[in-house]
């Protein structure tokens, strides 16, 4: 069975600014936290469901290295055997494996190439034990509509995806001297895709959210004192996209119909 997406996470020195800065571009609504010693804040779409969190970098977790950043969720049947298989396969352990009561066992890990991720064997609600994930959705309003991978190494990237967690090849579309943009399938269809990283950034994994207009998203951002880095462009589909930073520096994206 393969690996799904479950949960996106943002790690923000200042939760306040994030929760408004997302809850305005997004339309996320922001529930708080009831985690006790951590101000950990669940991010809800318009039909409430629940889509990631915004957790509020400490002191100590900003010393440790922690910076504003988005992570993704991957859901795994047994979080410290994947750990094992992922450090025997050259990836590393950047969080050892914890239990969150009435979330899950979890772990945060670093492919071989270095892009983060976390691991995680879900807990579903009580009243709701088949409950299935819908954080990502290719159409849903306020939902993680791709997961896009820039990687140092693309080919070898995505072979270690399909050992760990099932995924399968998608297809590619050229991209020129940038190389194969090679799509990525679950089960259910496409999730996103893997490509080269330019101008010698690290490999890192970056979540496009769907908003309903994406030149609204934009005056949004700039009006909120985000940066857009590229776009709107035009995407197969018919779609536009914007990646872009937040206020606190962490970089995310949107997708959308134009104007």
């Amino acid at each position: 069975m393969a690996s799904e997406f479950v949960w996106y996470e943002l790690l923000t020195p200042d939760a306040n600014a994030s929760e408004r800065f997302y809850g305005d571009v997004v339309g996320w609504t922001v529930k708080p936290s009831t985690t006790p010693g951590m101000d950990y804040r669940h991010l809800t779409a318009p039909d409430g469901e629940g889509v990631g969190g915004i957790l509020q970098l400490t002191d100590d977790m900003k010393k440790g290295g922690a910076r504003p950043v988005w992570l993704g969720y991957i859901s795994v049947s047994d979080v410290d055997a994947e750990i094992a298989a992922i450090e025997k396969d050259g990836g590393r352990t950047q969080m050892k494996p914890t239990d969150v009561p009435g979330a899950g066992r979890m772990a945060m890990v670093a492919d071989p190439q270095g892009a983060a991720i976390y691991v995680m064997k879900p807990t579903p609600p009580p009243d709701r034990p088949d409950a299935k994930s819908t954080a990502f959705s290719r159409t849903a309003p306020a939902r993680c509509a791709w997961n896009e991978l820039a990687t140092s190494d693309p080919k070898k990237a995505f072979a270690f995806y399909a050992r760990h967690f099932g995924w399968t090849d998608g297809g590619s579309m050229p991209m020129g001297e940038a190389g194969d943009y090679q799509f990525i399938n679950d089960e259910d269809g496409m999730i996103g895709a893997v490509q080269a990283t330019t101008n010698n950034r690290p490999s890192m994994w970056t979540y496009y959210f769907r908003v309903a207009n994406i030149d609204v998203a934009k005056k949004k951002i700039e009006a909120a004192g985000g940066t857009v880095m590229h776009g709107p462009q035009e995407v197969p589909g018919g779609d536009h996209i914007i990646i872009g930073t937040d206020p606190q520096g962490a970089m995310f994206a949107v997708v959308g119909a134009r104007s």
